[in-house]
């Protein structure tokens, strides 16, 4: 079976905890952060998608592989440092 083009691979939700931040962003990561989620072995099979950048405030990305449906959670403080990019790998191997 074939997937369409357009289909989505990989879910995001983000969900809102309802309060502001209360520490300051790492001013190491101004532009946000990408998360990879393979351990940094490049031969691995994997899917990335970018986030909601910056998130509006404290809270977390529930992030789901379609495929696979290998899921993580990623934590967001509506700041400069929130994560922009996610990088999972795939657990259909």
């Amino acid at each position: 079976m074939s997937r369409r083009a357009d289909t989505p691979v990989i879910d995001v939700h983000w969900v809102d905890r309802g309060y502001e931040p209360t520490q300051p962003p790492n001013p190491a990561y101004p532009n946000g952060i990408d998360i990879d989620m393979t351990g940094g072995d490049r031969r691995a099979q994997a899917c990335k998608t970018s986030l909601p950048y910056p998130a509006k405030r404290v809270g977390y990305y529930v992030v789901t592989c379609v495929k696979c449906h290998m899921k993580t959670i990623i934590t967001t403080a509506g700041q400069p440092d929130d994560p922009k990019g996610v990088k999972l790998a795939c657990e259909a191997n």
